[in-house]
């Protein structure tokens, strides 16, 4: 009954940025230097607890991952479950290697202690656009506010900052590898804005739209 149900659960299932999959399929096939994709569907947990404390102990033990305790840190393993640092108190555990189902964050819910401790189910909230290459930096670089430079950030470091106008989370998943996760309201906006970024190195025409929207508003 489970797999039935879960079954039904992936037929139904549209990503944010399901629409412009060929798109960027488009861009990333026109040449090597830089490529982009979405990751849709990838479990993500909201945990807020103090690192260290009964609860986030009991928490960790929970989803299986350990709280990171300093700006920019990731925990666990980017190709799997890993997580976020956002606040001294507040994470976002991520898994790219599992699809969110029901009942995800049932066990770590029993474990919780009361507050000021928590944990979401935020699937939903956000989408993950992957972006490859070794022109992956430079695209960003174009508009985004922090220093990307690998001497400040490294393979395994996150931030909370903007690429143009859209607030996100930056994940630095490899040496050529950039994770960006826009709310789910934001993903055909950031995908467009990313596509006419690597114009230059595709030479795709991409789908143009973004910037000229944002000069407009």
């Amino acid at each position: 009954m489970a797999e039935t149900t879960d079954t039904a659960l992936d037929d139904l299932r549209v990503s944010p940025a399901a629409h412009l999959a060929e798109a960027m399929a488009e861009a990333s096939a026109s040449g090597a230097e830089v490529g982009l994709r979405e990751r849709p569907f990838a479990v993500q947990i909201g945990v807020r607890a103090v690192p260290g404390t009964s609860s986030a102990r009991a928490i960790e033990s929970a989803l299986g991952i350990t709280l990171p305790e300093a700006v920019g840190e990731v925990t666990g393993d980017a190709a799997g479950r890993h997580t976020l640092w956002l606040s001294p108190d507040e994470f976002l555990t991520v898994d790219v290697a599992a699809t969110q189902r029901p009942g995800e964050t049932d066990e770590a819910e029993a474990a919780l202690e009361g507050p000021p401790v928590q944990v979401v189910e935020l699937s939903a909230n956000r989408t993950i656009l992957e972006l490859t290459g070794p022109r992956a930096r430079t695209v960003l670089e174009k508009s985004c506010r922090a220093d990307l430079h690998p001497r400040v950030f490294g393979v395994g470091t996150a931030i909370v900052t903007q690429l143009g106008p859209v607030p996100v989370l930056l994940h630095r998943s490899g040496q050529e590898e950039f994770r960006i996760l826009p709310r789910s309201s934001f993903a055909d906006f950031m995908v467009r804005w990313l596509l006419d970024g690597m114009a230059e190195f595709t030479g795709a025409s991409g789908v143009t739209g973004a910037a000229n929207h944002d000069r407009k508003g």
